[in-house]
């Protein structure tokens, strides 16, 4: 161990680390000791289950004791990796042990000494002249199959066989656990435990300051932290790894918490505008729509106008789910701010930012602002990466225009125009607000904590912010990742809209949908094909997605299944005046099957589409699935979407199968946290949550116990100046919470 070694010590000042490895750490995000100490076990194997090496079989996780010979160093025939090679023996057999990128072990190991080995038994092909008598020489053949091998198993000398190490030895009662670390390409769990091991015995805990004060360990009877980093990696009985494993869940949801309530109330001091608002103003614009709010819509419009009345700016999460109706909510409030007045203010005109994910939506919101706002004159923009337009236009009043970036930014800048819609091309320094009063974030899921707070921190007065998404999510997950929020939800879908049929296909069914798409498409209605690819796989390529493609899937439809009807492609790649004509010709009925990728998942709004066909459905998250069905959510027609499935898998199709028997967004998010367990909800590195954090999220009480803790210590001590451990802890990380 290094001399004068802090938990901020690179690890490779304290490992002697091959570029492999130095990469693979580099996946992992482990840079320090500190982050080593973080990288928890994912599971925990039993020594007490022991298997006699003649009972091994290809694909077993297994953990035998023996003796080890043969120990070499070499290099593989095929890679030239280097690795370590030796033989396993006990009174039933032997089984070789093989080790790549590892041949350090051959001299940890020692040869001749008695070992507890540990790992996934694999199988390589037979040898091209090996016959049966041949093949049962040694106890890890058999006959006419390949040869068994340990691969990359974890090795630790011991001085003697323990007698009750399992069946073989005995009755395998005892409980002795051995930690199983996530692992990638270049780096094994074996090295993982062993470098821990090592900085554990270094004495290095000793120096650690605890960060969760010690009266809130008592509490909850939660472990302190050398305790629980012993207890984590190192566990004598499963009930230490769980206590270890809740006071780690318990912390990151409690730092998660206090990050976010210490972000809100630090928002919450800044000045604001304080509107008043004319209810009926706000009444008429809402008799101009051609339906009537539900209930849960007017609620939320009346608890943003209340709150545009209050000395702090507002920050309010509108949760809904598809086709809930979060963009009428957002255009009735951004009018009742642009006709508002301001308190002790000598303001003429107020302005509205609304930034959206990608282009696609930004025009399409734009195109409905104007329509909702055309009758008022009300000057709308749009800025995006490809360029800006203006509503309206001199030469015709009813229609947008086409402006420089430059003459655009003016406008914004001196107050001209009060509505601007665009993307992140709206947090850009060079566009500059007169009197920001009001910011929309649709999608807001899709947007990093940091872009959203350069949006709403653009002015000296704060403005008001809205976040929107129709991802419904947890409680528990609310909670945590969007703590510095008021929570509304837009429970309740319009009178009118029919439950949507969903229904998982498996292979040889595809022409019944078909012949469903057909009747469809005859009878007026359009439909989407959704692909996980935009082009095919090359099939040189080891480990290529085998995935059916937009670019060649439009290309068997047009000729072999639907060669009278019209079938364009959308996807990512392509350019965005090239999107938005498509996209043109698919609103106006031109288009009648549009084969696209996930880049239609987001506020897509097409009402005469009323099918989608979800290729490869295993391959997309819930919540995406979800989103896309939603395309096709838009009106009082029946709608179908058909979840195409190559799989049979265990766990997807039961997956999949919620998304047909979940009755909105909300339960969907709930089946989806039960099924998919700890730390896979949409995907970890979505949500920046770990797998440790992830089950905490599953704990209701938890949740709410962290974020009591952390409302109570700031109520007391906003600026945290009696507790610097907890200071520099949420300094030093940022939950960036976001789902890309």
């Amino acid at each position: 161990m290094e001399k004068n070694a802090t938990i901020e010590t690179p690890l490779d000042h304290l490992f002697r680390l091959t570029p492999n490895q130095k990469r693979a750490l580099g996946k992992l995000h482990l840079y320090t000791i500190f982050d080593l100490l973080r990288h928890f076990p994912a599971r925990y194997t039993d020594a007490g289950k022991v298997t006699a090496i003649q009972n091994l079989t290809k694909g077993d996780h297994a953990t035998i004791f023996g003796k080890i010979h043969n120990l070499k160093t070499k290099k593989a025939w095929r890679k030239k990796i280097p690795m370590a090679e030796g033989t396993i023996s006990d009174e039933t057999g032997n089984i070789k042990a093989v080790w790549f990128h590892q041949p350090y072990i051959a001299k940890m190991a020692g040869e001749g000494g008695l070992v507890r080995v540990e790992g996934k038994v694999s199988e390589r092909p037979p040898a091209p002249r090996a016959t049966p008598a041949h093949a049962q020489r040694a106890g890890g053949r058999q006959a006419g199959k390949g040869e068994i091998f340990l691969s990359n198993p974890r090795i630790e000398r011991i001085a003697e066989i323990p007698k009750d190490s399992g069946p073989l030895f005995g009755d395998g009662t005892s409980e002795v656990l051995y930690p199983v670390y996530p692992e990638s390409r270049g780096i094994t769990s074996n090295w993982f435990y062993h470098a821990i091991v090592k900085i554990i015995r270094s004495g290095i805990l000793d120096t650690l300051m605890d960060t969760i004060p010690e009266e809130m360990l008592k509490k909850y009877n939660l472990p302190t932290l050398k305790t629980a980093l012993i207890w984590i990696h190192t566990p004598q009985k499963q009930s230490h790894a769980d206590s270890a494993r809740k006071r780690f869940a318990f912390e990151e949801v409690f730092f998660i918490q206090l990050a976010r309530l210490k972000e809100r109330n630090e928002y919450a001091k800044n000045p604001s505008y304080r509107i008043s608002i004319d209810q009926n103003i706000v009444n008429e614009f809402l008799g101009r729509f051609p339906f009537k709010m539900t209930t849960a819509q007017n609620k939320a419009i009346s608890h943003i106008l209340s709150d545009f009345n209050k000395e702090h700016p507002m920050s309010r999460l509108l949760e809904g789910d598809v086709g809930s109706g979060k963009t009428a909510v957002a255009a009735t409030t951004a009018y009742a701010v642009i006709t508002g007045k301001t308190h002790g203010a000598k303001i003429n005109r107020l302005q509205v930012a609304i930034m959206a994910p990608t282009e696609i939506l930004a025009q399409q919101h734009f195109d409905n602002f104007i329509q909702y706002f055309a009758y008022a004159h009300i000057p709308v923009a749009l800025i995006t990466g490809s360029g800006c337009k203006k509503f309206p236009s001199k030469a015709s009043p009813r229609l947008a225009t086409t402006i420089s970036r430059a003459q655009l930014l003016k406008w914004v800048a001196n107050g001209e125009i009060q509505i601007v819609i665009g993307t992140h091309a709206l947090i850009q320094k060079a566009v500059k607000f007169q009197n920001l009063a009001y910011v929309i974030i649709d999608e807001q899921h899709r947007f990093g904590v940091n872009q959203r707070k350069i949006l709403a921190r653009k002015e000296t007065l704060a403005p008001h912010l809205l976040s929107m998404t129709a991802t419904p999510i947890p409680r528990t997950l609310s909670l945590t990742i969007y703590g510095d929020l008021d929570l509304t939800l837009l429970d309740e879908m319009p009178p009118g809209r029919k439950t949507i049929v969903t229904e998982v296909v498996t292979r040889g069914e595809e022409d019944r949908v078909y012949k469903k798409m057909r009747e469809e498409i005859s009878a007026g209605r359009q439909a989407y094909v959704i692909c996980p690819r935009i082009d095919e796989p090359d099939p040189e390529k080891e480990l290529a997605l085998n995935a059916k493609s937009v670019n060649e899937e439009a290309k068997r439809l047009d000729r072999d299944v639907f060669p009278d009807f019209s079938i364009a492609v959308l996807h990512g790649k392509m350019k965005a005046a090239e999107r938005e004509d498509i996209m043109r010709q698919f609103e106006h009925g031109e288009i009648e099957i549009l084969v696209a990728t996930s880049v239609i998942e987001v506020g897509v709004n097409v009402p005469n589409a009323t099918i989608i066909v979800i290729e490869g459905a295993e391959r997309f998250g819930l919540a995406q699935l979800h989103q896309l069905r939603g395309r096709v959510l838009r009106s009082t027609h029946q709608a179908y979407c058909f979840l195409f499935s190559s799989t049979e898998h265990s766990v997807m199709l039961p997956r999949l199968k919620a998304l047909v028997t979940a009755k909105n967004g909300f339960e969907l998010a709930e089946m989806d946290l039960k099924l998919r367990g700890a730390g896979v909800l949409s995907g970890q590195k979505q949500w920046g949550i770990t797998d440790v954090g992830m089950e905490a999220i599953k704990n209701l009480k938890m949740v709410e116990a962290a974020r009591e803790e952390a409302g109570r210590i700031l109520s007391a001590d906003p600026e945290l100046s009696q507790y610097p451990s907890l200071k520099g802890r949420i300094g030093k990380e940022k939950h960036d919470i976001h789902f890309e």
